[in-house]
């Protein structure tokens, strides 16, 4: 029997009818065995792959991805084990590279921007690195700085589980209020609906990759244009991990977003919102070679 045969994901009709409140169109290719399935925006533009955090479906990202449609065509990947994309056997940083490489090559993508969220951050980093796949340049959001030596991650494995447990006997907006008071309300139901999607191994796995994989392995080696976003209050990018990155890639601009923690588009969605369409436009544009420095936190 598959694993996927005994899963305990599941998708109310609820958030399916979500759906079609999205501007945006359901693709779908294979990364080996596996069907994943992402969210296509459309359009001429320069194509933008966005890769969310560890319990975050490509439906979550909307509410970032539409305000991105003047500047990129956003594709938002269900990273494996999320959304409507099929669950694996195992869940490594480099398998969610290949499947990210097998998206970009399979919609066609022309030398895409990458951008990712926490977990989606350590995915775009090992994406650039690897160079399987050519990339236009690469856009790191708080990306999970825990690892070997260096500390638990911040937010642990029982609470992720108890949320997940929540999800699965039913949850609504006003409950996952209690965890993310400050968020949009929408975010909030979108979340009630959608976070059942995500498999219990998958979430498992990741967290243990937080904990195991290093994200300096592949930081310093993130080959320009980079950049990093970070928000002020963050307990995964603290200032000593800023400070870090600011020397292990000094050609990379870090950006402070304040009055954010982790969920810095949640947290402050115009402000980083505005941050991540300056990144963007940076690498789309780039000011004159003169005009570059190393950067500093």
């Amino acid at each position: 029997m598959r694993r996927s045969d005994v899963s305990q994901r599941s998708i109310p009709q609820a958030a399916l009818a979500d759906l079609a409140d999205v501007p945006a169109t359901s693709r779908w290719v294979r990364s080996g065995s596996l069907r994943l399935h992402a969210l296509d925006y459309g359009g001429d533009l320069p194509p933008l792959v966005v890769l969310p955090g560890i319990t975050s479906p490509a439906i979550t990202m909307d509410f970032v991805a539409r305000e991105l449609t003047d500047l990129v065509r956003p594709v938002v990947l269900d990273v494996r084990g999320r959304g409507l994309s099929d669950e694996g056997d195992s869940y490594s940083l480099e398998e969610y590279a290949e499947d990210t490489e097998a998206l970009i090559t399979g919609l066609g993508l022309d030398r895409p921007l990458l951008f990712g969220h926490s977990m989606g951050a350590r995915i775009a980093a090992a994406v650039a690195v690897r160079a399987k796949a050519p990339l236009r340049g690469t856009v790191l959001a708080d990306p999970p700085m825990s690892g070997p030596d260096r500390g638990p991650y911040p937010t642990t494995l029982e609470a992720f589980l108890r949320q997940m447990s929540e999800a699965l006997r039913g949850t609504d907006a006003d409950e996952v209020a209690i965890s993310w008071p400050s968020w949009p309300r929408r975010e909030q139901e979108l979340r009630a609906r959608w976070l059942s999607s995500c498999d219990r191994e998958a979430i498992v796995a990741t967290h243990h990759g937080f904990e195991h994989e290093d994200f300096f392995d592949w930081w310093p080696h993130v080959p320009e244009p980079v950049h990093l976003l970070y928000g002020a209050d963050s307990p995964v990018v603290t200032a000593a991990g800023a400070q870090e990155a600011a020397e292990s890639n000094p050609w990379a601009p870090l950006r402070e977003i304040p009055g954010a923690g982790h969920m810095i588009f949640w947290d402050a969605p115009a402000t980083a919102v505005t941050a991540l369409r300056t990144a963007l436009g940076h690498i789309l544009s780039p000011p004159p070679a003169s005009a570059s420095s190393p950067a500093t936190p």
